[in-house]
């Protein structure tokens, strides 16, 4: 139906309603006029006319005449005006889902004509104009928008959905103490049906809004009140542990995966995340064991093969991992010597005396230094003197630590064997 035929539909409720104000009018005047055109004597007789007492008799009866006829006048009248009404009513409701709909499917210029419409039925209707302003908004209309929504907010503040629309708007304009303050309205005031729901949908708007301004800190901090009201849907924890990687919060984001698992344990991308926080804290046989579930699951997944390949070299290469006997420490030890040597090789600036640290020795450069070294870090060398595992893995660590950051992209091993660095940063 276009706007001419609702113009032509609401020049005929308008001719109903001029109807009933005839009705009115005409009961008004039918009731004067037999008022006026009553004999004299209907309602007081003279003191000279010989029936006085007849017309005094039928008084009574003249005056509920006219109260019967009033009241069916009255009834008339408000009959037609509630059928005005309910016209109103139905034909604005029949706009109003059409709009909906149009909305729904993001056909919002149409929503906005068929919104119109239906306020013309109802001027002051809050849904009407609530969805108006959020089909206004789906066309970028933002200005036209907010001019309705404030008015909205003004006559309910507590209104979730308009708190959270208002915040979206201060979202867009980059108006970030008005987006904060609309988007806590939105969490905390009143919303129709599901509550809990809908609040933690808009925390979670919140959270994608602190982010993308780079507020880490903030979102971690709703990130927090968030995990604290989930339920036990796997779904819900798996997005809050994908949150908390992005705000680099590592220890909550692999509680909130493993919560996750409980539920659904073969789950490819919460095994990978889970992986990813482990591997990010350092825990690198948890880390292990999550990232082979998720790459068994998912061979595809590039990301988790990469960090799983490199958790086992760390594995491989720690020589202070725990259960792990003489024997089998001296051959770590001496590889990691060797991949030390191979990047002071490929490395030579960090030899420069402006980028050269202070060697294990505490003299010379570190080339000097693993060039001293080198001849007892053999077999029989560390067989004979077990302190010197040490004084070579710090040589080494600092070869990495120095390498990282005036060279280029290390090589497997040695990122491997800086992340075992960082394990033991004490030594």
């Amino acid at each position: 139906m276009d706007e001419s035929t609702s113009g032509s539909r609401l020049l005929k409720n308008r001719d109903v309603a001029t109807q009933g104000d005839f009705c009115f009018w005409f009961a008004v005047s039918s009731i004067k006029m037999v008022t006026e055109r009553l004999p004299a004597g209907t309602l007081a007789a003279s003191e000279n006319e010989p029936d006085r007492g007849r017309y005094v008799g039928r008084k009574p009866v003249s005056l509920a005449l006219l109260l019967v006829l009033a009241v069916v006048f009255f009834i008339a009248v408000s009959g037609l005006s509630r059928v005005y009404h309910a016209q109103q009513e139905a034909l604005g409701n029949r706009w109003f889902t059409r709009g909906a709909t149009d909305l729904k499917a993001q056909r919002f210029d149409r929503a906005v004509s068929e919104f119109r419409t239906a306020l013309l039925y109802s001027r002051d209707n809050y849904d009407y104009q609530l969805n108006l302003a959020q089909a206004l908004i789906g066309l970028k209309r933002t200005d036209e928008a907010d001019a309705y929504l404030i008015n909205l907010w003004e006559r309910e503040p507590d209104n979730g959905r308009v708190n959270l629309e208002l915040a979206r708007i201060a979202a867009q304009k980059k108006q970030t103490e008005q987006a904060l303050r609309y988007y806590h309205n939105a969490i905390y005031t009143i919303w129709p049906g599901d509550q809990e729901v809908e609040r933690r949908e808009a925390r979670l708007e919140l959270i994608e809004f602190l982010l993308s301004i780079n507020a880490k800190a903030q979102a971690q901090a709703e990130l927090i009140a968030l995990a604290a009201n989930l339920d036990q849907d796997p779904a819900q924890h798996a997005r809050a542990g994908d949150l908390f990687l992005r705000t680099q919060d590592y220890e909550h984001a692999l509680s909130e995966y493993l919560l996750s698992l409980k539920s659904e344990r073969h789950n490819s991308a919460v095994s990978a995340g889970a992986g990813w926080a482990a591997f990010e804290l350092g825990r690198y046989p948890l880390a292990q064991r999550y990232l082979q579930a998720a790459v068994s699951a998912d061979p595809s997944d590039a990301q988790s093969a990469a960090r799983l390949k490199t958790a086992e070299l760390v594995l491989q290469m720690d020589p202070f991992r725990r259960q792990i006997s003489a024997a089998e420490r001296n051959p770590i030890v001496i590889a990691a010597f060797a991949a030390a040597g191979e990047r002071l090789k490929a490395c030579p600036v960090v030899d420069d005396s402006k980028a050269t640290a202070p060697s294990a020795s505490g003299q010379g450069s570190l080339s000097e230094s693993w060039e001293k070294m080198k001849g007892q870090v053999t077999e029989p060398g560390l067989r004979r003197n077990p302190d010197l595992v040490e004084k070579a893995m710090e040589l080494v660590f600092s070869v990495e630590r120095q390498t990282s950051i005036f060279c280029g992209s290390p090589t497997e091993t040695d990122k491997a064997l800086l992340l075992i660095a960082k394990l033991h940063e004490g030594i």
